[in-house]
């Protein structure tokens, strides 16, 4: 049988995305019926685009979603209202799962050392976004999928897990 977290309790997540949510699909499975159960549970899950399809699958499985739209907003003051919201959750962990925004000191603050972000490449060789085209586009065999915390820099944080993915069959140069 697998220990909870301190407390016994399972450990609440705030799952951010902006927009289908298939990282968000495989997390909510993890805890309903996977590694993560009795583990974790999801506090919510958040969106800055409140039309979203992630938030729609994510109330489909029966997890509870917010959003506020960060079209046009200040990138601290809209961070400062986001951290109003998801602390009404009370989450132990905000997991960023396809969340297409860079966080404001603001924010990365307030969750400090519990943030982790699930980033499409090895961050070594690539920080921001596009990181499958950048792999594409330098003929890579494979990348990493890698999940690290998130500190003030982009995708600079310490690396806590990665996963190889073999690019061959998926690239338009492969015979």
């Amino acid at each position: 049988m697998r220990e909870k977290g301190a407390g016994g309790e399972a450990k609440r997540l705030a799952i951010l995305l902006s927009g289908r949510g298939s990282n968000m699909v495989a997390l909510v499975q993890a805890v309903q019926n996977g590694v993560l159960q009795g583990l974790a549970e999801v506090a919510v899950v958040f969106s800055n685009k409140p039309d979203a399809p992630g938030l729609e699958t994510a109330a489909g499985l029966g997890c509870p979603t917010a959003s506020l739209s960060s079209q046009g907003r200040k990138r601290a003051e809209y961070d400062a209202e986001v951290v109003e919201i998801l602390n009404y959750y009370q989450p132990d962990y905000v997991v960023l799962a396809g969340y297409m925004r860079i966080l404001s000191p603001t924010f990365i603050r307030a969750f400090a050392g519990r943030i982790l972000n699930i980033h499409p490449a090895d961050t070594h060789q690539h920080q921001g976004l596009h990181a499958y085209e950048w792999a594409f586009e330098n003929q890579l065999p494979e990348t990493k999928i890698t999940v690290h915390l998130v500190d003030e820099g982009l995708d600079t944080g310490p690396i806590l897990a990665q996963h190889p993915v073999d690019l061959r069959g998926l690239t338009p140069w492969a015979k």
